[in-house]
């Protein structure tokens, strides 16, 4: 389950995982505006500074949005080494910003940086190898990568090496280092780290099992608008497992996930307002939600709906 949602959000989660690393690189580029930037760099990367040429690259990518000529200076820089540049590089080169796209060149260049610690690189390797882009797949590989990153906090890093370690992925399965990783990302506010680790605790695999920890991490994930938590969370209220037993709670949470299009969620909803468990009794409102859990397969619901079109709910 955390796996398939993990691809499915990938880009956009990469994308919050690195910025704290490049917002870290390109500090001080912006010297009061954009002219200014400019005036102050230019005579100094035309001495051949790296450091200069990185930041007018940072300017005209992030400012002017001259993406080629941005392309152009972190070239440049990355010629002479710099692992930023060679980041960024790489970077344009996967998604085909400012250059050609080329899988090829992008694995080459993120893989200089990589090499030199850079870590937002040696997640985005990982990425590149586990995607099979500008090399064969290669799990095993896209593993050792991602442990760089995670080993110099890359929250996603974390949650991956986790889910790794949990299915077996590149690296033999252990469900006690899914429990370290998922904990390690968890801690940093990672919502689906945080579903996952409630997840082992609700089973007992990894750690000891802890009803009450579950629903702890569960809560944290759900009040982060994950679904699935949110899901969870509901059927421990129903349940009384970790948590004191609460059918209102219970649909609450079950309403914010079937909101988001969970299917469990709008299914166990529609349940409750068609007995009046936890909410008043409504049967508009139960056909309602027992109609989108159908339409999305669920048997339960597909069944429930014959039934009440015969009469006998």
């Amino acid at each position: 389950m955390w796996l398939k949602r993990l691809a499915l959000g990938l880009a956009f989660a990469l994308v919050l995982a690195t910025a704290a690393q490049a917002d870290d690189a390109r500090a001080g580029c912006d010297k009061g505006g954009f002219e200014a930037g400019i005036a102050y760099w230019r005579p100094l990367a035309e001495r051949n500074e790296a450091r200069a040429q990185y930041c007018l690259g940072v300017l005209n990518d992030a400012i002017s949005r001259d993406e080629a000529l941005a392309a152009s200076w972190y070239r440049k820089a990355a010629g002479q080494g710099l692992p930023e540049a060679q980041y960024e590089l790489g970077w344009m080169y996967a998604s085909g910003h400012g250059l050609k796209q080329d899988d090829e060149r992008a694995l080459a260049w993120y893989r200089r940086a990589a090499d030199q610690g850079h870590a937002a690189a040696q997640f985005r390797l990982g990425q590149m190898h586990e995607q099979g882009r500008g090399a064969p797949v290669d799990f095993a590989e896209a593993f050792g990568w991602y442990r760089k990153a995670a080993k110099q906090g890359i929250v996603m890093a974390q949650a991956l090496l986790g889910a790794r370690y949990e299915l077996g992925l590149g690296v033999g399965r252990d469900e006690v280092q899914a429990a370290l990783w998922y904990r390690k990302a968890a801690e940093q506010g990672h919502a689906g780290a945080q579903f996952c680790l409630g997840v082992l605790y609700a089973q007992g695999r990894g750690v000891a099992k802890d009803e009450a920890a579950a629903v702890a991490w569960f809560r944290k994930a759900a009040e982060q608008s994950d679904a699935h938590a949110q899901y969870e969370l509901g059927k421990s209220y129903v349940s009384g497992s970790g948590v004191v037993a609460d059918h209102a709670q219970a649909a609450l949470w079950f309403r914010q996930a079937a909101e988001q299009g969970h299917v469990g969620a709008q299914y166990n909803l529609g349940t409750q307002y068609r007995d009046g468990d936890g909410v008043a009794k409504d049967l508009a409102e139960a056909l309602t939600w027992l109609r989108k859990a159908a339409e999305r397969g669920d048997a339960r619901a597909i069944l429930d709906l014959k039934q009440i079109e015969k009469g006998t709910p």
